[in-house]
């Protein structure tokens, strides 16, 4: 059965890695070392992306959680540094996107993304318009892996499994795409993209990036 889609993560994949000038003005904020930092931020990313929390809330609860004594101008200024840290882009992946549109496939956009984040986004780079389905994860209370979301994805797009291809940087993204039967290719570089195409050939299906 021929490929029909290609689906594509946002973060770290169709966006480049966080903008180092925003993540040093959090850093700056919250007066945390590196090794405090970190382990706050992710600890309810998922609940973010999710739509279980708004960016605001989010950042409030890290602020409690870290004990730290900040205004709310602070917080909403930590929301809004947080949201352009992921405003790089992948100039190679986005031009790769437009090959395949070119070609007649359908295009995606199945990321974990939370309110403020997209905003920025959307403001920013117009081309994620272009994607024919976007599937935005606390739009729809759900997020990667939860199979829920990639038969949402297949739902929209109307493929089946095996006709749509998904690249993300997470391992445990692209094997729960896997269990579903949707191909699936764990991203890091686009040299190792277009050697992956090859070697599982689907080069005969699309244009190599």
């Amino acid at each position: 059965m021929a490929l029909r889609a290609v689906a594509f993560d946002y973060g770290m994949v169709l966006s480049g890695p966080p903008v180092p000038e925003a993540h040093a003005r959090l850093r700056q904020i919250t007066g945390l070392s590196e090794e405090a930092f970190e382990p706050l931020y992710w600890a309810d990313r998922h609940a973010y992306d999710r739509g279980d929390l708004t960016g605001l809330q989010f950042w409030q609860k890290f602020v409690a959680d870290a004990g730290l004594q900040l205004s709310e101008e602070k917080i909403e200024e930590l929301n809004l540094s947080d949201a352009h840290m992921w405003t790089s882009f992948n100039a190679d992946t986005v031009a790769w996107h437009k090959q395949l549109k070119q070609m007649g496939l359908q295009t995606a956009i199945l990321s974990n993304m939370g309110d403020t984040v997209l905003e920025i986004i959307e403001e920013n780079f117009n081309w994620v318009n272009d994607f024919d389905v976007r599937i935005w994860s606390y739009q729809h209370r759900m997020a990667k892996p939860e199979p829920a979301i990639y038969h949402l994805l297949l739902d929209k797009l109307g493929t089946a499994p095996e006709e749509t291809l998904f690249l993300d940087d997470k391992l445990e993204n692209i094997e729960a795409a896997r269990h579903l039967g949707i191909l699936g290719l764990q991203f890091s570089t686009v040299e190792q993209l277009r050697q992956d195409l090859i070697t599982a050939g689907l080069d005969e299906f699309l244009p190599l990036p």
